[in-house]
């Protein structure tokens, strides 16, 4: 659904297990930090909102959003958690190289989800301007961050609900 018709924080929390037993790593690009950094506030948050502790919650950096695939691959399989929260942002300029960065993000996320037994969550915001970033990351539209912990925990409850015995 377009960010225009439905706000990012806008959730019933009613539908939102507890994640008092779940451990979720956020990889966060350094590209774009004022946009960056007010994701991982809202993402962080609201884990701990819906009971994931803070010592379960790890955070990590990267240099940009291209490189969240790998931050995200280390973390793991290095680090004991239940999902992944990718968090960047890029914004549309002059040359092809949006283009590419957000394939090369999408494709290596979709990948990740299929390789491990884990969810990765796509935080990348893809925008024409930093105005329309702005607005996703706390602004007007509300905080993808927000979204994408609650999917974090969502995913992470849909797995154990059905893993095979």
């Amino acid at each position: 659904m377009a960010t225009a018709y439905h706000n990012l924080s806008s959730y019933d929390p009613n539908t939102v297990p507890n994640g008092k037993d779940m451990r979720v790593g956020i990889v966060v690009s350094e590209w774009n930090d004022n946009v960056t950094n007010a994701l991982l506030d809202g993402a962080y948050k609201t884990l701990v909102k819906h009971g994931v502790k803070e010592e379960n919650i790890i955070v990590d950096y990267v240099p940009g959003s291209f490189e969240l695939i790998f931050g995200s691959k280390h973390l793991i399989e290095n680090k004991e958690i239940d999902a992944v929260i990718a968090l960047g942002c890029v914004v549309r300029g002059d040359t092809p190289h949006f283009d590419y960065v957000c394939s090369g993000v999408t494709q290596g996320m979709a990948d990740m989800n299929i390789r491990y037994d884990i969810p990765f969550i796509f935080g990348l915001l893809t925008t024409d301007t930093m105005e329309q970033a702005t607005d996703r990351a706390g602004g007007k539209h509300g905080n993808k961050g927000d979204e994408c912990a609650i999917t974090a925990i969502k995913m992470i409850d849909f797995y154990r609900r059905n893993l095979q015995e």
